[in-house]
């Protein structure tokens, strides 16, 4: 069952205190993440017993060369044609997983669109503003974020662009 926090305590990810230092609203979410479950969104919205279409994934892509970073629904997939659009782009493909630990200083599965240890380009799927909050990974497996989309797009400077499919 998920367990609900208000603001990041001392010690928390580079995602909630970016989030504290930032003065902005927000809710944490932490739930037992099972290594075996096939998905790691999914889980998140299981555990937290939020709509798939609320919880959305962060996902590193290489846009022509330079790595850029997508947020879309759990319960679909990132176009990538559409991603590469949104940022100016020709060409996309998802990015090396290693490379984009490295780059975001977060592991697969808990990396966030906030607080990353670089600043990448951000796109956030339009379908966000359709919900007054928003779960996304608040920096490690088993932790999520809950915020506003508004308050998400100004805190990464995302685009916001139909990027989501399925």
């Amino acid at each position: 069952m998920a367990k609900k926090q208000k603001k990041a305590q001392s010690g928390g990810t580079p995602a909630t205190v970016a989030l504290t230092a930032a003065g902005v609203d927000f809710t944490v979410h932490s739930y037992d993440h099972d290594p075996s479950h096939p998905s790691y969104g999914e889980e998140a919205a299981e555990a937290m017993g939020v709509s798939p279409d609320r919880v959305f994934k962060t996902l590193v892509a290489e846009v022509d060369g330079a790595l850029v970073v997508g947020v879309v629904p759990v319960a679909g997939s990132l176009d990538l044609k559409a991603l590469a659009a949104a940022v100016g782009g020709k060409r996309a493909a998802m990015a090396d997983p290693a490379f984009a630990e490295r780059t975001t200083g977060y592991v697969r599965g808990g990396i966030s669109p906030l607080g990353q240890r670089k600043k990448l380009p951000t796109v956030l799927d339009d379908s966000a503003g359709a919900h007054p909050t928003i779960c996304v990974s608040a920096g490690r497996r088993g932790l999520e974020v809950e915020l506003s989309p508004k308050d998400l797009a100004e805190l990464t400077d995302a685009v916001l662009a139909p990027i989501g499919k399925g």
